[in-house]
């Protein structure tokens, strides 16, 4: 997501869970359910829901061993979870409506179960196996779990969000016209206390007298953070470790105190990293100097002060862009564009990998899983650094060398490439790591619809599947992402791409999958000449919006700089608005 300078397009561009159902058992959609433990938000890296007829909340094997702190195991082979805590040994077999609790058989109102590529296991059976409280709140879609240590979780690890990313795009102050500059991205608690009425999830309801619960906040509130754009490390840090640290951890600490809770910090900007790698080269960011190692993991440390904070820690990858600067000039002998030349394309002022080249993209993805084996992060996340959104991209010799499936058409093919590989490093990452989330940012406009009728009400000159041949559709119907997180940086209203009518769209989209919404959000507009952007509220107006939708699972903003710039009295709004709700 390499955020340079939001710059007009030329003229002419710019106007123009699914679920695995056990037989005889229907799983439904039942929208957001949280779980509290203790007091504190579980994260959860697939969505709770409730079975239907049997009326029991069935959970990912996560929330069982990070929220409870439960040793699990799953055997492909067998299909059999294995969970051992507090003397219980509990075994089920996918699809079995009997448990083994310590050896004796239990029956099962709903069996464990496969739901896309996730393991899913009834809550309550577990959490009473186990020596919890378990307590369903219909009217507030709430399971509170009590160990009887109030305000001690059993858990491993929570957390009081969930993560996304955004790639670079902008809208020109033509109001009828959207602009976009590929890298726009990156180069740039409430105490309730009352009287309570939990309902079992069967409906009865039971008295619990007087309940003090401190509701954590499970919506995505993230920040992107572009080392190119110069969110950090500013240019006068670039050769001290200690005042990159320290220019780090303010920031976090600044964004914390806005109401965010998840940074997607770009960590392979060029071809490069912003940790030690065997593969490509240290980023000239750090020191000036691609290639020169800053004497410390800069990865590592921030990951490290992002959890201590209690926030995730998403990093964010350039997938295919090689360098922002069209020659090699200053890039390390390790640099992809040093060792496979044959490998790149230049288009306009930048070097592109080429996408169609099978061994560049397991490349990729292997410099990207370097990072998900090695480090504990909570995401991975990619903008749309796919193929350029203008200019002339260079690839016939290897559209006609490497087209095994035979397409006729290169802009299918073009497709067919990023979705081999939007596929593949999904496999990869859930394989390695399965509590790992994987995200990606499009541009905002996936299809105007005079392309095709199931597309936008828009008039995007630039659109995600036709320009940077993003067949996101795609990604979000087979389940190969964990979320998307669309570009919307218009303004609601905006003639040619209304913030309202693209949040409805993409609402609509993954409205019948298990991938989730976040809106990428775009506060460096704000005073700007730009229809609607003359003031912050604005930005909070779509917030207000965008809880019409409960797809809408949360929102990442472009970029940090500009949410700590306070345009316009912003934090105080974010602030004002996070604390309301």
């Amino acid at each position: 997501m390499n955020r340079k300078k939001i710059v007009a397009l030329a003229a002419g561009l710019l106007l123009a869970l699914q679920t695995a159902i056990v037989p005889g058992v229907q799983a439904a959609s039942t929208g957001d359910i949280e779980i509290i433990l203790d007091g504190q938000s579980l994260q959860s890296d697939a969505s709770p829901y409730i079975v239907q007829g049997a009326n029991v909340t069935m959970v990912p094997l996560r929330v069982i061993s990070e929220g409870l702190g439960a040793q699990v195991n799953w055997s492909e082979s067998s299909g059999t979870v294995t969970i051992t805590a507090q003397n219980k040994n509990i075994s089920m077999e996918n699809g079995a409506q009997s448990a083994t609790v310590n050896g004796k058989s239990v029956r099962l109102d709903a069996s464990a179960r496969m739901t896309s590529g996730r393991v899913m296991v009834p809550l309550r059976f577990v959490g009473e196996e186990l020596g919890l409280k378990v307590d369903w709140q219909a009217s507030e879609r709430v399971i509170t779990l009590s160990s009887g240590k109030e305000g001690v979780s059993t858990g491993g690890n929570t957390s009081a969000g969930s993560s996304g990313s955004t790639s670079d795009t902008s809208a020109s102050g033509n109001q009828g016209s959207v602009s976009t500059n590929q890298g726009a991205i990156d180069d740039e608690q409430a105490a309730v206390t009352s009287p309570s009425t939990s309902t079992s999830e069967d409906g009865s309801s039971s008295s619990q007298g007087n309940v003090v619960q401190v509701k954590a906040s499970t919506s995505m509130r993230g920040a992107w953070i572009s080392t190119i754009n110069g969110d950090w490390p500013s240019s006068a840090a670039r050769s001290s470790s200690e005042k990159q640290k320290q220019e780090f951890t303010k920031m976090l600490d600044d964004l914390q105190g806005m109401g965010i809770n998840a940074v997607f910090v770009q960590v392979r900007a060029s071809g490069d990293a912003l940790y030690p790698s065997s593969l490509v080269p240290w980023s000239k960011y750090l020191t000036n100097t691609q290639g020169k190692n800053p004497g410390y993991d800069p990865l590592k440390f921030m990951i490290s002060e992002s959890h201590k904070r209690g926030m995730e820690f998403h990093a964010w990858f350039n997938p295919f862009r090689a360098n922002s600067t069209g020659t090699t000039s200053g890039l390390a002998a390790n640099h992809v564009a040093n060792q496979h030349p044959d490998w790149i394309v230049k288009n306009g002022s930048q070097l592109y990998i080429n996408p169609g080249i099978p061994a560049a993209r397991q490349h990729v993805i292997a410099a990207i899983m370097e990072v998900v084996n090695g480090y504990d992060i909570d995401g991975v996340h990619l903008d749309d650094y796919f193929y350029p959104y203008s200019g002339t991209f260079d690839d016939d010799a290897t559209f006609k060398a490497y087209n095994a499936n035979k397409i006729s058409n290169k802009g299918d093919w073009r497709r067919d490439n990023v979705n081999s590989f939007v596929r593949d490093l999904g496999k990869s990452i859930h394989a390695s790591k399965s509590k790992v989330q994987f995200g990606i940012s499009p541009f905002g406009v996936w299809r105007n619809k005079s392309q095709d009728l199931t597309g936008s009400d828009t008039k995007a000159g630039v659109t995600a599947y036709d320009t940077t041949f993003a067949d996101v559709r795609t990604w979000i119907n087979k389940e190969w992402i964990d979320y998307v997180a669309p570009q919307i940086y218009w303004s609601i209203g905006f003639p040619a791409a209304g913030y309202d009518k693209l949040v409805a769209w993409w609402s609509n989209e993954v409205k019948n999958s298990d991938v989730k919404l976040y809106i990428g959000h775009s506060p460096y507009k704000i005073g700007t000449p730009e229809k609607g952007w003359q003031t912050a509220q604005e930005l909070i107006k779509q917030l207000e919006l965008n809880e019409d939708y409960k797809q809408v699972k949360g929102d990442i903003y472009f970029s940090a700089q500009h949410l700590r710039k306070n345009p316009y009295g912003l934090i105080q709004l974010l602030q004002n608005y996070y604390q309301n709700l």
